[in-house]
């Protein structure tokens, strides 16, 4: 008997499928996408990982129709977090509020997913600002407290453990705290109790955290806006105190954003030569700074201003030398500020205005910038000075 044409042909061997990877391999090969900063790969994998957990949330657009499970929340975070660091902030919120419908009262554990940063990163993220920042700061405040409450009255913890535990979760409420004290400080400084509220925010977050140099920098900042100047000196020798001589690879030391404010806040405090000192070593950590280049020119040149007022009858001395120095210094700063704003295709208008405002003023002293002057190289020679030199010939003049 003829075999038909389906019998003739050979049978076809089936394609064996890759076996899925489980949810605690996709969360490891996300997390170490994440340390390795391949973000579109740390992208791929937590996608994964949400597909293998609650598939139904892949694509969803509705978070009201959404009904993501609680399996779901590391995915979630994870995928807010990539999605932040993207600089996709619409997709952010998408996730972080699918982790709030999962974890409404952050009652689940950090370990599971649950917790405060959802609330947090919403206060950071809201498209409103203002009463709805307030709203989601003070769920993630009232979160992280009763997670102290808890570990606190845990008879059964280790000390040491539980002891680094609610230090971390108290300055998270520290700086919580302070976050809405600028929220009232901006956005919310037309309500009747702002600096009501502003004074008692700024007690509860001390007493959570009263070393922290980023309290008591928002409490310097506080005294500047009550014009109480010596309590925001205060504050602020406070602040800087805390990890000034520390080495520069000391975890204690806050980072560059808050150390870049903290020079901003000296020099609206009047302290000048503490602002440079803050600002040189930023600009040796990363010398292509345009903020931290431009405000040392701007600090310098408030200093040179301070020698002018005190000098005596206008006569030649040794503080007039002293400020024409420290005005060559500021021309440095500001120059580089301006070459790398350039180069950067920095985008604050404002800070490359004032930066060629001030370099007119310093021209009618120091006459036009010599031709062919490298304004970078200086710079860069001008920092690497040997620190045996002495601090005022390092600060230029400072």
């Amino acid at each position: 008997m003829a075999k038909t044409k389906a019998q003739s042909q050979p049978e076809k061997k089936k394609q064996k499928q890759p076996a899925q990877k489980s949810p605690e391999e996709l969360y490891a090969l996300t997390i170490e996408a994440i340390e390795t900063a391949d973000l579109e790969v740390a992208l791929e994998h937590a996608q994964s990982l949400l597909s293998v957990v609650d598939p139904e949330l892949i694509g969803t657009t509705s978070i009201s129709q959404a009904t993501p499970k609680r399996l779901a929340l590391p995915a979630l975070n994870l995928l807010g977090e990539i999605s932040v660091e993207l600089g996709d902030i619409e997709n952010a919120r998408r996730y972080f509020l699918l982790a709030v419908k999962a974890d409404p009262d952050g009652s689940v554990s950090d370990d599971a997913g649950g917790g405060a940063e959802k609330f947090l990163w919403l206060a950071q993220l809201s498209d409103d600002g203002g009463a709805d920042s307030v709203t989601w700061f003070e769920k993630g405040v009232r979160t992280l407290k009763t997670q102290i409450e808890v570990l606190q009255n845990d008879a059964k913890a280790d000390a040491e453990e539980k002891e680094i535990l609610i230090n971390e979760k108290s300055g998270k409420v520290a700086t919580a705290l302070c976050s809405v004290v600028e929220v009232y400080m901006t956005d919310l400084s037309w309500e009747e109790d702002a600096e009501t509220r502003c004074e008692s925010l700024m007690t509860e977050a001390l007493l959570f955290a009263p070393e922290s140099p980023e309290v008591l920098q928002t409490l310097a900042s506080v005294r500047l806006s009550q014009l109480k100047l010596e309590d925001a000196q205060s504050a602020l020798t406070r602040s800087m105190g805390m990890w000034k001589d520390l080495d520069s690879e000391d975890d204690l030391i806050p980072d560059y954003p808050t150390r870049v404010s903290l020079a901003r806040l000296l020099m609206e405090a009047e302290m000048e030569e503490q602002a440079m000192i803050v600002l040189e070593r930023l600009a040796l950590e990363d010398d292509e700074s345009v903020e931290a280049c431009y405000l040392g020119g701007w600090c310098l040149h408030l200093l040179a201003d301070k020698r002018r007022n005190t000098s005596t009858n206008g006569a030649a001395s040794k503080d007039d030398e002293d400020r024409i120095d420290t005005l060559k210094a500021s021309r440095k700063w500001l120059l580089n500020a301006l070459k790398l704003y350039e180069l950067q295709d920095y985008e604050d208008d404002r800070l490359r205005d004032h930066a060629n405002e001030l370099v007119k003023e310093l021209e009618s002293v120091l006459g036009p910038v010599p031709e062919g002057a490298d304004a970078e190289g200086e710079f860069e020679e001008w920092l690497d000075e040997d620190d045996s030199e002495g601090e005022d010939e390092e600060m230029g003049g400072a």
